[in-house]
């Protein structure tokens, strides 16, 4: 399942790179990704689009570089509908995006806490 969020072989080789400084690594991601659901909710609140993409393809580069292939399919969608204006099913995506971030990070910190 785990397979399904997360890429292991992109975990793997980021450990790798980033040795003890991996874990930082992660609660950085995790941070960072609250702060992004905050500025997806705000866009939407705003119904203002050019920021509701900018918001979303930032969180799009940060999964994918992180690893979470369908946290960032989805906040591409988000990207790719804001770009076209599309907002009506926003609030939709967002709560979509904001389950998976919400398995990607119980992932995250499980294998933190398996590395231990």
């Amino acid at each position: 399942m785990s397979d399904f969020h997360l890429d292991n072989t992109v975990l793997s080789a980021l450990q790798e790179v980033m040795e003890d400084e991996y874990p930082t690594l992660i609660e950085t991601f995790l941070a960072d990704s609250e702060e992004r659901m905050v500025s997806l909710h705000k866009a939407v609140e705003r119904a203002d689009a050019q920021l509701l993409q900018l918001a979303a393809h930032s969180f799009k580069g940060s999964s994918s570089n992180m690893g979470a292939p369908l946290l960032a399919s989805l906040c591409r969608q988000l990207e790719d509908d804001a770009r076209r204006g599309q907002l009506c099913s926003a609030s939709r995506l967002i709560a979509r995006i904001g389950e998976e971030f919400s398995v990607v990070r119980a992932l995250l910190r499980d294998g933190l806490q398996g590395n231990s």
